[in-house]
């Protein structure tokens, strides 16, 4: 009879092991778990090539300014093609997309404009995350007097219409992209965000071990830092892809009616061929699509990561 050899034991961790060790391994278990079932999506997988497509833009821009095309001609925002000036010339193999009504190159606005848009985003995204975590832990973990003023300062900004206000204070301030993720940012996370990341923190404040770190002697800055909003990061992660959405979508409309201070966006290029009165025009299609097809498709993309980062986050949706 042949001999069956023994099963391997499992790795025992040693009790001189450190915590922050221990730790590691198991952050780093949950990300290799977490990134397995995100690649069994097709659909977040589109959404991160999309994203990856347009953020080559950022790297490749500036090697061709410095290698191939002639800044004079190239340049987005003062560049412009001294053989076709002031006039928007169709695809060449000289202008790939062709060249607007200043006579810049089309290509060249596109890829240098998506710098702009996914800082905008990120940024916005970044404010909207660590405001709507602290609050909403915050709210959850004292309640009573705490959690109405926090839910009902949530509801107002709810009922907020973004465009309108952004509007009105495109009028009184200087609306730049800083300004811009800095409000986005604000609205966002004092909304919807907020109350969606408060009723999960609930859930996490009734855990037996919330109990045993306060019996412990832990604070509560320390439970709330320590044990409700790592709990919370997942579910903040996936509402910072949906506001880097909001973000680059509410630039495209305030850069469109002109009213955002910003030396080029892909929301300015629609602008520039509306203003000379190219919008409906199709026969110069490449002064709308391209920027047009950019802003649906990144939005779309942010959109699709979200959702299959849904389906890790929620229980009811997560595959065993």
């Amino acid at each position: 009879m042949a001999e069956i050899s023994p099963a391997s034991p499992p790795p025992v961790v040693s009790l001189e092991t450190p915590l922050w060790q221990v730790r590691l391994r198991l952050w780093l278990r949950s990300v290799r778990t977490n990134l397995a079932l995100f690649a069994e999506n097709p659909i977040g997988l589109i959404g991160v090539a999309i994203i990856l497509f347009y953020f080559s833009f950022i790297i490749i821009h500036p090697i061709l300014m410095k290698t191939v095309w002639d800044p004079v001609v190239y340049n987005p925002v003062v560049g412009y093609d001294i053989t076709i000036p002031f006039h928007p010339s169709p695809p060449t193999a000289r202008h790939i997309l062709g060249t607007d009504p200043l006579g810049r190159d089309v290509l060249s606005q596109l890829m240098w404009s998506t710098r702009s848009e996914f800082i905008l985003g990120i940024v916005a995204a970044l404010v909207t995350v660590i405001i709507a975590t602290t609050v909403g832990s915050v709210s959850a973990y004292y309640g009573g007097l705490v959690d109405s003023v926090f839910m009902r300062v949530a509801d107002i900004f709810i009922m907020m219409p973004y465009i309108t206000i952004l509007i009105v204070m495109s009028a009184l301030f200087d609306l730049t992209l800083p300004l811009l993720a800095l409000i986005l940012g604000i609205l966002g996370g004092f909304g919807g965000a907020t109350i969606i990341l408060k009723s999960q923190a609930l859930t996490v404040k009734v855990r037996t071990y919330i109990e045993a770190a306060r019996v412990a002697g832990g604070g509560n800055a320390h439970i709330i830092s320590r044990h409700i909003v790592p709990n919370l990061l997942p579910l903040s992660f996936l509402y910072m892809m949906f506001a880097v959405n909001g973000a680059i979508a509410s630039e495209a409309v305030l850069s469109f009616f002109g009213l955002l201070n910003v030396r080029m966006s892909w929301g300015l290029m629609i602008y520039t061929a509306s203003y000379s009165g190219y919008l409906l025009d199709f026969s110069k299609w490449w002064l709308i699509f391209p920027a047009s097809i950019a802003i649906s498709s990144i939005c779309a993309a942010f959109y699709l990561v979200g959702r299959a980062l849904d389906e890790i986050v929620n229980p009811r949706l997560r595959k065993r």
